[in-house]
């Protein structure tokens, strides 16, 4: 997930964090959710200036707004960036991703007549470097916009927020 940031040229930066999801479906009557769980990304730095991102997260939820329903959701973005090659301790960063998102759980999510779509999240970061190999990633916060086709409104954008933490490390 933190996409644009080097301290030095590694060929390969992988992130493993805790993920928290502000599930906000389109869908008229029905209130906002949390959804807890992690996500990881692998960077590969073809050249200071581009690399390939995949993002996979999953954000499970036991409960929605209390009826006994629990279900997950799962996304799969990608993308191709230019990284700004920095060297400082403290590196700002900005994202674009885009891919695909799934929601599977408990009575098929009555909410979705699909449980496939598109998805994107827009956000940025800030990556700490604690060595040569490592760095905290302290807080990143992005917009997610996935497009389920909810029951009877055909397809709706819901708009969501998702704030990461995690450790990167460099090989």
């Amino acid at each position: 997930m933190f996409v644009i940031k080097h301290f030095t040229r590694s060929d390969l930066d992988v992130f493993a964090g805790y993920s928290y999801v502000r599930e906000n479906p389109a869908a008229s009557g029905i209130d906002n959710f949390s959804m807890n769980g992690g996500s990881a990304s692998f960077a590969y730095n073809a050249t200071l200036r581009l690399s390939a991102i995949a993002d996979l997260g999953g954000y499970p939820t036991n409960n929605i707004l209390g009826t006994g329903i629990g279900g997950t959701l799962s996304t799969y973005l990608f993308v191709r960036a230019y990284p700004i090659a920095h060297e400082s301790r403290i590196t700002p960063f900005g994202q674009v991703l885009l891919g695909v998102a799934h929601v599977g759980g408990d009575n098929g999510l009555a909410f979705s007549d699909s449980n496939n779509t598109v998805a994107m999240a827009i956000g940025g970061g800030v990556d700490c470097k604690v060595s040569h190999g490592f760095s905290l990633g302290p807080l990143q916060a992005d917009y997610l916009m996935t497009r389920f086709i909810e029951l009877g409104l055909g397809a709706q954008s819901q708009n969501s927020l998702r704030v990461s933490s995690g450790v990167v490390f460099h090989f």
